[in-house]
Order: structure tokens, then C-alpha cells, then sequence
């Protein structure tokens, strides 16, 4: 796997999340929508480069939101990203990476992922509101913005991944 090129990307991801994402949404949905490219990412690293990889890529990309955007509570986003990263990668060992699953994958996690998050400000009172408040408003536009950027990332990051994939299995033998 392509592990140092795919750390770029990601950082173009994040830098573009950061730069350009606030001028495409619209400022109404500025407070529902919480783009993560990195969490997208993690999954295809967890599908294709499997769980140990996954953990760490979204340990370091979850604590670098942590420190770039979330400065209450730093920490959260590296935890829950880290986890769902590992979780998927051991979902995603029977080697079945289908649109489907990709998809499932993305939108479990993110589900996941915002929940883990949410239920940790809750423990440390960072927030006030409901469960099913943070789902309708918060977590539910998420995953569908999550579920269209890997829609949108699947066939090219497939192509790249698998590619990288083959050629280390076949150096190794």
C-alpha cells in the first residue's frame, strides 16, 4: 500500500476540508454538517491496508482535528476515529470490497464515529443536547455527506489502493 502518498492525499483532504468545504456549504447548514475526509480515508485505508494501518492513520489524522478544529476536548476525534478505523479494518479482513460494503462501512462508521464523539461531550457536559437532537440534526446529514464523498472517491482510491496492494503482496512473496 501506498502508505506515504496516501498520507499526502489526506492531507490535501484536509486542507481542502478546511479551506474550501466552509464556502461550499451554505451557512445554514454550517452548524449541521461536520465534513471528516480523513474518517472517509481511514475506511478505504481499513479496506484495503488493513486494521493495524487504519488505527494508527486515524489516530494521527483524528488528533490533528482534534488540535486544528475542536480545541474543547482534545482527543475525542483521534479516539473514535482510531477505533472505527480498527473496527472496519476487522470487518473488512474477508477481503470482500464491494460498493456495498464500502458504503455500509462508511455510513456505520460515521454513525459510529458521531455518536462515540457525542456521548463523550456528553460526559463531560460540553453539551447540552439530546441524543435524538444530535442524530437528526448533526449525524444523519453527516452520513449522507460521508457516504457522497466516498461515492464519489471509491473507483479512484479503489484503483490506487489495490494497485498498491498487489504490488506489495507480490514483493513479499
Amino acid at each position: 500500500m501506498r502508505m506515504n502518498r496516501t498520507i499526502l492525499l489526506t492531507i490535501l483532504l484536509l486542507i481542502i476540508q478546511t479551506a474550501i468545504l466552509p464556502w461550499l456549504i451554505p451557512s445554514a447548514w454550517s452548524d449541521r454538517l461536520l465534513p471528516h475526509m480523513p474518517f472517509v480515508m481511514t475506511v478505504f485505508v481499513a479496506l484495503f491496508g488493513g486494521r493495524y494501518k487504519a488505527f494508527f492513520f486515524g489516530l494521527g489524522f483524528g488528533l490533528a482535528e482534534d488540535i486544528l478544529f475542536y480545541g474543547e476536548l482534545l482527543g475525542t476525534y483521534g479516539f473514535a476515529l482510531a477505533l472505527v478505523g480498527y473496527l472496519i479494518g476487522l470487518a473488512g479482513e474477508r477481503k470482500n470490497h464491494l460498493l456495498s460494503f464500502m458504503l455500509l462501512a462508511v455510513g456505520v462508521g460515521s454513525v459510529v464515529m458521531d455518536t462515540i464523539v457525542y456521548f463523550v461531550y456528553k460526559l463531560f457536559q460540553l453539551t447540552s443536547l439530546t441524543y435524538a437532537f444530535a442524530l437528526y440534526w448533526q449525524i444523519v446529514p453527516t452520513l449522507l455527506l460521508h457516504v457522497g464523498f466516498a461515492l464519489l472517491l471509491y473507483l479512484p482510491v479503489r484503483k490506487w489502493l489495490a494497485k498498491a496492494g498487489a504490488g506489495e503482496e507480490s514483493s513479499a512473496s
